[in-house]
């Protein structure tokens, strides 16, 4: 049977692109077919630089603020309770408080 397919020319003619007319027309995935890339890209390319400069002013505005300063809390009992010495000392390893 598939002698007969091959002798007939169907095969032959469907391995070598058949009878189609033209090819399909290419699909655009944007918006429309006629957007320029590079007026895109430099579009988008200056919001990106816009961004980054907001970001940097409020970034410098925020962090130029004052901002409150509180009293110690009191030195609660229940705090730093140290039923054994660690083996570097009396404090923990990041406390900065000098030895009493």
């Amino acid at each position: 049977m598939a002698m007969a397919m091959v002798r007939s020319g169907a095969l032959r003619t469907a391995l070598r692109g058949g009878s189609r007319a033209s090819a399909p027309p290419k699909r655009s995935f944007s918006s429309s077919a006629h957007h320029d890339d590079a007026y895109e890209t430099a579009k988008w390319e200056k919001i990106a630089y816009l961004g980054i400069a907001t970001c940097t002013l409020l970034a410098i505005y925020n962090l130029s603020k004052g901002h409150p300063h509180y009293d110690e809390p009191p030195p609660y009992p229940y705090l730093h309770i140290r039923n054994k010495e660690f083996p570097w000392g009396p404090d923990g390893l990041f406390e900065s408080k000098p030895h009493h």
